[in-house]
C-alpha cells in the first residue's frame, strides 16, 4: 500500500511503525484493497504504509497516536472475531477520542487484552460502540431499574436484550419477560385476523429480532414455550408480580402514566428492569404530555437504585446516516 501522504494541518510531524503479531488477520484488518486504512487516513489525516503485518503512521503526533489506538482497537476485536465495518470503525475512533473511555481502550489496545465491559450471548460477543453505551452496560450491571432513552439505533434496546440473555444462560435470573405496548404508529391498521398470539406478533417483532441475533433460533422456540421467554403486549403484565426476572419495556413512549405506573409496580425480588424510549417520539394521542415515559423520568430521577441514561444522535450505531436523520430532526423546531 502506497499512495501520496496526507499533509498535516497542523501541529509537529510525527512517524511511528505499528508491528502486529498474526500476520494471518492483516488482511482483515486492511480491508478489501485497503479500505480500512483509507478510511482511517480519510477521518484522522494521518498517512499510512503497510507491509506485512508492520504499518506505517505519519502525520501530526495527536493524529499518529490516536491512529495506532484504533488500530490495536480494530485488531483485538478482528481477534476476538468480530467484523470489521465502517460503523465499527467510526465507533473505535470515536471512543478512541474519550478519555472518560480510556480503560476500554487500554483493554481494547493492550496485548489482546479482554475489554472491561461486554455482553457475552450464544451467538455473539456485544461490546461498546460509544460512551453512552458503555455507561449504559455498566448500569445494567450495577441498578435494579433503568431508564434507557434516546433515538432509534443507539442500541438501546438491543444491548437489554443481549444483557437479558446472557442473565438467562448463566442463571442469574429464571426468565426474560419482553413487553411493549401495542401501539399504531401513526397508522390504522385496522382489524387483524388470527388468534391473540398473530394479532400482537407485528408489535413485538423488533424483540424477536434482537432475540433471534444472541440466540440460536431453536433456542429462542424452545425457551418461549418452556416459559422462560415471554414477549407479550403491556397489557398482559396487569396485576402480576415479576420476580427472579430480566424484565424489559420498549417503546416506553407509548405508554400512558397509569401503564406506567402499573408496569413499574410489578417490579418483584431478584429482578432486573429496563425501560427502553424516545421520548421525542410518541405515537400516543395528545403528544409528548401523555407519554408516561416522560412522567415517570420527571418523577423518578435521582431515586435510589434507578438509574437514567440517555443517548443522542451522536450515539447512533445503525448507518451513519442515520445519526444525520435523526440530527436533522432533533434540530428543526415542532
Amino acid at each position: 500500500m502506497s499512495r501520496k501522504p496526507v499533509p498535516a494541518q497542523s501541529g509537529d510531524r510525527s512517524r511511528t511503525e505499528v508491528l502486529f503479531d498474526r500476520p494471518q488477520l492483516m488482511a482483515q484488518l486492511f480491508g478489501e484493497f485497503d479500505q480500512n486504512l483509507l478510511a482511517l487516513e480519510n477521518k484522522l489525516g494521518v498517512y499510512i504504509t503497510a507491509r506485512g503485518n508492520k504499518v506505517g503512521l505519519e502525520g501530526t503526533a495527536e493524529a499518529v497516536a490516536q491512529a495506532r489506538d484504533v488500530l490495536h482497537g480494530l485488531y483485538n476485536r478482528i481477534a476476538r472475531g468480530e467484523v470489521v465495518d465502517t460503523g465499527l470503525i467510526d465507533a473505535v475512533i470515536a471512543m478512541s477520542s474519550e478519555p472518560t473511555l480510556a480503560g476500554i481502550l487500554q483493554a481494547d489496545s493492550g496485548g489482546g487484552a479482554v475489554p472491561q465491559i461486554m455482553i457475552r450471548t450464544r451467538k455473539k460477543t456485544i461490546v461498546p460502540r460509544t460512551i453512552a453505551q458503555a455507561h449504559y452496560m455498566r448500569q445494567l450491571l450495577n441498578n435494579d431499574i433503568i431508564f434507557a432513552l434516546g433515538p432509534a439505533g443507539t442500541g438501546k434496546t438491543y444491548i437489554a436484550v443481549a444483557q437479558a440473555v446472557a442473565q438467562l444462560i448463566t442463571g442469574s435470573v429464571q426468565r426474560l419477560i419482553l413487553s411493549r405496548p401495542a401501539v399504531e404508529a401513526g397508522e390504522k391498521l385496522g382489524f387483524l385476523p388470527g388468534d391473540m398470539k398473530e394479532k400482537v406478533d407485528p408489535y413485538l417483532r423488533p424483540l424477536y429480532d434482537a432475540l433471534n441475533d444472541c440466540l440460536p433460533a431453536e433456542q429462542v422456540e424452545r425457551r418461549i414455550a418452556s416459559g422462560e421467554i415471554e414477549i407479550a403486549p403491556i397489557a398482559f403484565m396487569r396485576g402480576r408480580t415479576l420476580a427472579d426476572a430480566f424484565i424489559i419495556l420498549d417503546e416506553a413512549q407509548n405508554t400512558t402514566p397509569a401503564q406506567m405506573k402499573m408496569f413499574l409496580t410489578r417490579f418483584g425480588e431478584n429482578s432486573r428492569m429496563v425501560i427502553c424510549g424516545d421520548p421525542k417520539q410518541t405515537d400516543l394521542p395528545g403528544g409528548m404530555n401523555a407519554s408516561g415515559l416522560n412522567d415517570a423520568v420527571g418523577r423518578l430521577e435521582g431515586v435510589e437504585g434507578l438509574s437514567i441514561c440517555r443517548f443522542g444522535s451522536g450515539d447512533v450505531v445503525r448507518h451513519p446516516i442515520v445519526g444525520r436523520i435523526v440530527e436533522a430532526y432533533e434540530g428543526k423546531s415542532d
